[in-house]
């Protein structure tokens, strides 16, 4: 009962979550970029939000289904096709054993994901089966997945009608564009920043650059402007950390962000737009409106509880079946 890779695409690998708790120690919690699509996904199968799953970048990989099982894919839309049959993002779809799984064209967003009910059979690194590829930890032996390489299922799945009639409300889905305008809280040193850079923050809007990866998203745009130049020690950061580069531009901390840096913190994403940001690509812009720690806070309980609903649904509708 497994998943082949027959085409590995450009870069697949394992994630989920992250390893949380050990920053202290150096090690950064990585996982996938798009966290709502990963949990939403998951949660539509009945796995738990924290269960091991693809993350694909386009050209996607080719998969062969070796047994039946029941898999929904979430995230950018990447035209999923499973054998000549094209298919919809966040919707359980049951595989037969010989299904083929491609992606035909990149139609939305920059990370898709696929995880299947029950979950993958992977070893575990920190509470983590996520894949760091800097630290070669995780996944298959720490590094992008490539072709012939299996992912054994963790139980046997097939049709199951309680599972393939779930839908996912389009209100709690992540509202993905090309252009977003992503909510932002003020950083620790936003106060070195003169009259004009603080304008120029919410003002501007900003290109994703090619050099941008799973670590960070660099920026280009309208110079931010210090009122003075500033020496830092290395402080904490954390995925969605706006770091102030010496050249006046940005980065945007992402999944794989180291635990400490030493450039001036002006800015964080809220975690409640992070996955809009994770679905940009080169060429893509944003833009960035700043609100107060409260709302941030309050968006971010607010899809807390759209999940428990969405959670309770799922597991109300298993229950329903069963009897």
């Amino acid at each position: 009962m497994s998943l082949l890779l027959q085409k590995p695409g450009i870069l697949t690998t394992v994630q989920d979550l992250g390893r949380n708790g050990y920053r202290r120690f150096g090690v950064n919690p990585g996982g996938a970029m798009d966290r709502a699509a990963a949990r939403l996904i998951n949660i539509l199968l009945g796995n738990d939000d924290n269960e091991a799953l693809l993350e694909m970048h386009f050209p996607a990989a080719e998969l062969l289904f070796e047994a039946k099982a029941t898999f929904a894919v979430g995230g950018g839309d990447f035209s999923p096709k499973l054998d000549s049959d094209a298919i919809e993002n966040w919707r359980p779809m049951a595989a037969k054993k010989g299904s083929t799984l491609r992606f035909g064209g990149k139609a939305s967003g920059n990370r898709a994901y696929l995880a299947v009910a029950g979950g993958f059979r992977l070893e575990n690194w920190l509470g983590s089966s996520g894949t760091n590829l800097a630290a070669q930890i995780g996944g298959i032996d720490g590094r992008k997945l490539d072709a012939g390489d299996r992912l054994g299922f963790r139980k046997k799945t097939g049709k199951n009608k309680s599972v393939d009639s779930r839908r996912i409300s389009t209100s709690i889905l992540p509202p993905y564009s090309r252009f977003p305008t992503v909510r932002i809280i003020a950083g620790p040193e936003v106060q070195s920043l003169d009259k004009r850079g603080r304008a120029s923050l919410v003002n501007h809007d900003f290109s994703i650059l090619n050099n941008s990866n799973r670590m960070g998203f660099r920026l280009s745009g309208e110079p931010i402007s210090l009122s003075k130049p500033i020496e830092m020690i290395s402080s904490a950061v954390g995925f969605g950390t706006i770091q102030l580069l010496p050249d006046g531009q940005m980065i945007v901390l992402m999944a794989d962000h180291q635990t400490t840096g030493g450039y001036p913190r002006v800015a964080h994403v809220i975690s409640h737009d992070l996955p809009l940001l994770a679905q940009l690509g080169a060429g893509d812009k944003v833009a960035f409106h700043l609100i107060e720690a409260s709302e941030a806070e309050e968006l971010a309980l607010e899809f807390e509880r759209e999940l428990s609903f969405f959670r309770i649904g799922c597991k109300f509708q298993a229950q329903s079946w069963a009897s």
